[in-house]
């Protein structure tokens, strides 16, 4: 196949959130709240258990209540914050304020790092003339996450679940990625981390290229294999 345009995820993929004790320890802290240190562990784990923390490891099980919400989470703002602020209070936290200062976090930009190797490979992607666009099930903006980190320049495209109201595997959601860059999608590959949600981009007919969802300290350079499908593949970045 010929690939003129690459799109990609965004959690997992591209780039991956802090860690759930960071994301707790730094609400904490803003708020003011004194939490002995074995107590913030054990929040900690509940909440990662709980699958609260957006791009974080996934729910052990989802309490019947929140079934119906949980499916389609990332088909609006609202539905995705009321998702994961709903798995966040299965944990007893201190104060009903934090569930709202969790989720607010897990939008900035400090809570988020880009894998080592997302600069090198978008930047060779364009200079080889490949369009890019990022195709995300989320529920807010993450713009500024790529301005923040530098990134932004090489997007040519954003395509996200809840501002088109439907969610991956959905072909339509790669389906208006193709159509944003003008490329045919048989000429598109898709790179993501989730074998179910992203391989639904094969559907009409894109080359599937998964990594793995790991610590950025634990996957230096997963997504230089993408480079390997363009003719003149080198991997000396």
């Amino acid at each position: 196949m010929t690939v003129k345009g690459a799109l990609f995820d965004f959690s997992g993929t591209l780039f991956r959130i802090e860690s759930t004790e960071s994301w707790l320890r730094t609400v904490l802290k803003r708020s003011g709240t004194p939490v002995p240190d074995e107590e913030v562990v054990r929040y900690a784990r509940g909440l990662e258990e709980a699958g609260a923390l957006p791009g974080g490891a996934p729910p052990l099980t989802v309490p019947p209540h929140l079934e119906e919400v949980w499916a389609v989470r990332d088909r609006s703002a609202e539905l995705h914050r009321a998702a994961f602020t709903g798995m966040a209070r299965e944990v007893p936290l201190p104060r009903p304020e934090l569930y709202d200062a969790l989720y607010d976090r897990h939008m900035e930009p400090a809570a988020w790092r880009p894998y080592p190797d997302a600069p090198e490979v978008l930047g060779e992607l364009r200079r080889r003339g490949v369009r890019m666009a990022v195709v995300s099930n989320i529920g807010w903006d993450l713009r500024p996450v790529f301005r923040a980190h530098g990134l932004d320049p090489l997007v040519d495209a954003y395509v996200l679940s809840y501002e088109h109201g439907v969610q991956k595997p959905d072909p339509r959601l790669f389906r208006a990625a193709c159509d944003a860059l003008g490329v045919d999608p048989r000429d598109a590959v898709m790179v993501g981390d989730d074998r179910r949600a992203d391989a639904g981009a094969a559907a009409l007919g894109c080359r599937v290229q998964l990594v793995d969802h790991l610590p950025v300290d634990q996957r230096p350079d997963d997504l230089r294999a993408v480079l390997g499908l363009l003719p003149d593949a080198t991997t000396t970045l």
